[in-house]
């Protein structure tokens, strides 16, 4: 980690002197994901993290499946930085294809001009608890308390009860289960662990611990390669090595067989599940200059062992409320639904039930899952957190850099929890080292840039085996921008002038070096991307042909857009580099503008085309009104109306996470009602695992995103959106309930975060704002757009009454903050 992530650990939000209190409700009902009997499927099991350490509990009585993951556990190496050296030459070749409008020909040469795939996450492994009793099972409920991160299991056999308890500890590194009987000596079972990747078993009786040592393949191929005749490859020269060990601790007896752990005659016990790689660095070969992954597990194993289980649960809980606590959310009285399992709940919802406790729910549930799967130090979460069951995994849960990865941190820093958005911004430096080889040896250019595609590597070259990518998705090469877009954005968040002066701008300055050398001139004198793409998505071109390579692409030139105006701003913000401002400023006069289609659309393609498929999951063309800010109702309204307008043709179906994004885009359009709808499609509960293109995007039953299948972004996306429905802030103003549904006509939110150091908390009745509080984290003016006028307690402040672009009436409150001081807003009668 950078010196300055070090130093400046992100910024802690005290709780003290904000109107609403941070606190959950004291009765967990609320915040409990409750069930009636085990997960079926993968998909249906509960997930416990601590970042570094994943779990999936399925909850079964007598044969128990803990399925197990560790962040680092990877195929591969780090990459070659050059696995093509006749790239370049491809180039100018494709450029004078698109200058002809050869598309088909730019396309072909594109192919020319790739790499090799990324390296996908891999399993851990199983802990299995064979649990024997008597009699018949009854009572049985699993449930998972997000208020205090702790899964449970507990039920009823031959009169006596039983109970489990698994949390996942970041402070000891390691996840814990608890089992109990509420009878003496009557607790049972026997302990193994298994796992598909090679590797070795040991029981040792002195220590009670199970050990498992093995071995991650040198390669795996991406899942949707299929016709691959050796997709995972072991080498013995080759791939990082892993620890994972169990410790048992009883009241009972133990005897250890060659392979298992067996506990007779307990009445209580608990295991400690800990693991470690030989992940030494993105930069560092795993097999020959890895860690001691024995050392640190045994090493993180003792730590804990020396601690009580109670000691273990209550410094867990204290450092996960530590974050999670940091934001309340309800809406209306509480719900008598709320003590019903989630099938049960989900199902009437989808039926039309109003369920608003489920949606403040699902939005705890996507705070929860980030605090679970990406911390400080760590690896950023992938597309499936740190969740994963398979050797090949969809997209090989890597780091997909042309919407997802970039989702999954979309709800960081509004959603109070800017210390998880770390792992992504430290790795954009690790992107940049290879970015940089990678722009110098497939373009000859300078700077950085990244493609569609990353991994625990920092991989950034256009993927594909030197020819086999499509380039409709391998040779996006705007990643870079987009990755540096969430630099600046953490800035705006925490006003950090250290972090913006001596890591962010640097880097974003080296993306922008990149572009400036990828920008050329078109026939008008525009500067424009060549060859570009709109991510994954095809047009109709003007002989009637299917293309995904032209010119100019909306996304690349709105990406642009907003790299270029971030670096104008930053500049300005640290006094330095005045005539490179000037030269950026003259630059986005001359970018290829936004362009209005025949049918009112913001234009997609550089051209007036149509689309192939009309109702695609991407949406990449309304980067710039989401997450971007060049777009907005407010002082942009003929584009946005072209956005809203983009949003109805493409429709309100599509994959769980372009429903999240969709959420975001029209919560942007100040379009609550239309935001909710789509929210409620994303609650809809998803019946497939089967990879799906089209419209049949939800959540599973354990409230994960279906893609399908599984796709974590989609969670995040969906908290993004919610989080814009009830404040903005890119228009440097804070807009308190800017898209607020119908639906939610009654609520209150606390410790929700806006951009200048602020932190909001606002309670609402008939749709109408009436009570707000704004702590001031970093002193300085304070704008306020409401839907009511407001007056500000204990200080002076403006309220002006106006009519903005979109046509409705606003107030607009100012008035100079002071650090760390909390002001009171109310409804002015």
């Amino acid at each position: 980690m950078t010196n300055t992530l070090t130093k400046k650990i992100f910024y802690t939000v005290a709780c003290a002197g904000v109107l609403f209190a941070c606190s959950p409700t004291k009765d967990d009902t609320a915040l409990t994901m409750r069930y009636n009997q085990p997960a079926s499927e993968w998909v249906e099991a509960l997930p416990v993290g601590n970042g570094s350490l994943g779990a999936m509990i399925f909850g079964r009585a007598d044969k128990e499946l803990i399925q197990l993951n560790e962040e680092t556990l990877w195929a591969g190496a780090p990459v070659d930085p050059n696995p093509n050296p006749m790239a370049p030459e491809y180039l100018p070749k494709a450029r004078k294809a698109l200058a002809s409008e050869n598309y088909s020909e730019a396309n072909k040469l594109l192919t020319k001009m790739q790499g090799y795939y990324t390296e996908s996450y891999l399993p851990l492994g199983d802990l299995k608890l064979n649990q024997r009793y008597s009699g018949e099972v009854s009572d049985y409920v699993r449930d998972l308390n997000l208020a205090d991160a702790v899964a449970g299991v507990r039920f009823k056999a031959g009169g006596i009860g039983y109970s489990r308890e698994i949390f996942a500890s970041a402070p000891d590194k390691v996840i814990v289960v608890s089992l109990s009987a509420d009878k003496k000596g009557a607790l049972d079972f026997e302990l193994s662990l298994d796992g598909q990747l090679p590797h070795t078993l040991a029981a040792d009786s002195s220590s009670n611990i199970l050990v498992m040592d093995g071995r991650a393949p040198a390669h795996a191929d991406p899942s949707y390669l299929h016709n691959s005749k050796n997709p995972i490859i072991y080498l013995d020269s080759a791939g990082m090595r892993f620890r994972l060990a169990a410790k048992v601790i009883t009241d009972g007896t133990i005897a250890a067989g060659s392979k298992t752990l067996k506990v007779d005659k307990a009445s209580k016990a608990f295991i400690l599940i800990t693991a470690a790689t030989s992940f030494n660095g993105f930069d560092k070969d795993p097999f020959k200059e890895g860690r001691d992954e024995k050392a640190l597990a045994d090493a993180a194993l003792r730590r804990a062992a020396s601690r009580n289980l109670e000691t273990l649960r209550a410094d867990h809980i204290k450092d996960y409320k530590s974050f999670f606590d940091r934001v309340s959310f309800q809406l209306d009285e509480p719900d008598p639904a709320i003590r019903k399992t989630i099938p049960e709940r989900m199902k009437a919802y989808f039926e039309g039930a109003q369920d608003k406790a489920l949606e403040t729910l699902y939005f705890q549930y996507c705070r929860y899952l980030l605090v679970s799967s990406s911390r400080p130090g760590g690896i950023p979460a992938n597309l499936q957190g740190i969740w994963n069951n398979e050797m090949r995994p969809p997209w090989s849960a890597n780091f997909t850099t042309n919407i997802n990865y970039e989702m999954n941190y979309w709800p960081a820093e509004v959603a109070n929890l800017s210390e998880m958005h770390e792992p992504m911004l430290d790795y954009v430096a690790k992107m940049a080292k290879t970015g940089a080889a990678t722009a110098r040896n497939f373009y000859n250019m300078k700077g950085w840039t990244l493609h569609h595609n990353s991994d625990i590597w920092a991989q950034s070259n256009p993927v594909g085996n030197l020819g086999g990518g499509s380039p409709v998705w391998a040779n996006f090469a705007l990643g870079g921008a987009w990755v540096a877009q969430h630099l600046f954005e953490h800035y705006r968040f925490t006003n950090d002038e250290n972090f913006l002066r001596n890591y962010a701008y640097p880097l974003m300055k080296g993306a922008a070096e990149f572009v400036l050398d990828w920008l050329t001139e078109d026939r008008n004198g525009f500067l424009v991307t060549s060859p570009s793409t709109s991510p994954e998505n095809h047009f109709i071109d003007s002989e009637g042909r299917r293309q995904a390579v032209a010119v100019a692409m909306t996304v690349d030139m709105a990406l642009i857009r907003d790299l270029f105006a971030n670096l104008v701003d930053a500049s300005a913000i640290l006094d330095i580099d005045a005539d490179y401002r000037a030269m950026l400023i003259e630059k986005t006069a001359k970018l290829y503008p936004y362009k209005i289609g025949k049918k009112g659309n913001l234009q997609e393609w550089y051209k007036d085309f149509d689309d192939a498929e009309p109702h695609h999951r991407h949406i990449s063309h309304l980067v710039g009104l989401y997450p971007g800010r060049q777009i907005s109702p407010l002082t942009t309204p003929e584009y946005a109306a072209a956005c809203r307008r983009s949003l109805e043709l493409r429709g309100d179906d599509g994959t769980g996470w372009a429903i999240g994004w969709k959420i975001n885009t029209w919560a942007r359009l100040l379009d609550g009602d239309h935001a909710y709808k789509l929210l409620r499609n994303l609650l809809r509960v998803s019946k497939t695992s089967a990879t799906d293109y089209g419209g049949k995007g939800g959540s599973y039953l354990n409230l994960f995103c279906a893609h399908p299948p599984f796709q974590i972004d989609g969670n995040f996306g969906g908290l993004a959106g919610m989080s814009e429905m009830l404040i903005q802030s890119q228009n440097n103003e804070i807009h308190l309930l800017p898209a607020l549904p119908a639906a939610w006509n009654k609520g209150s939110v606390s410790g929700l975060c806006a951009r200048g150091g602020f932190t909001a908390s606002m309670r609402w009745e008939a749709g109408k704002l009436k009570q707000a509080s704004i702590l001031s984290r970093s002193g300085g003016e304070c704008i306020v757009r409401s839907n009511v006028p407001l007056k500000v307690a204990g200080t002076e402040y403006s309220s002006t009454k106006t009519s903005a672009a979109d046509g409705k009436q606003y107030w607009i409150t100012a008035f100079s903050s002071q650090k760390n001081k909390t002001y009171e807003l109310n409804y002015e009668l």
